[in-house]
């Protein structure tokens, strides 16, 4: 059997298992990628919030250069930040900018 799972019912599965790993924003566009996934793959996926947790993150910019040993060129902290965005879509990675967090994949 499956069951539906709307954005509400989405937010609270993270909320009850791993709350606090991603902002009630970020959770909304992971969603919506996921989503898009399913209906580009033409395959449904089971929710499995520890897997999630696992594939996909929502860190600052400097996290994210920290953690893959980036060096973003720029002025101010916003040219960073976009700099960052540039280099996770080119690697197919980034999702979304939340504030000045991005929702990406892992790789």
């Amino acid at each position: 059997m499956k069951t539906t799972v709307s954005v509400y019912d989405f937010r609270d599965a993270f909320n009850s298992v791993r709350p606090n790993t991603f902002s009630y924003e970020a959770l909304g566009h992971l969603f919506e990628y996921l989503e898009r996934f399913e209906e580009d793959t033409g395959e449904e996926m089971e929710l499995d919030v520890v897997a999630i947790c696992c594939d996909f993150a929502e860190d600052t910019w400097q996290k994210i250069a920290d953690q893959y040993g980036l060096e973003p060129n720029g002025e101010n902290d916003e040219e960073k930040l976009e700099r960052i965005c540039d280099y996770l879509a080119d690697q197919g990675a980034y999702i979304a900018t939340v504030g000045d967090c991005v929702v990406y994949r892992q790789f």
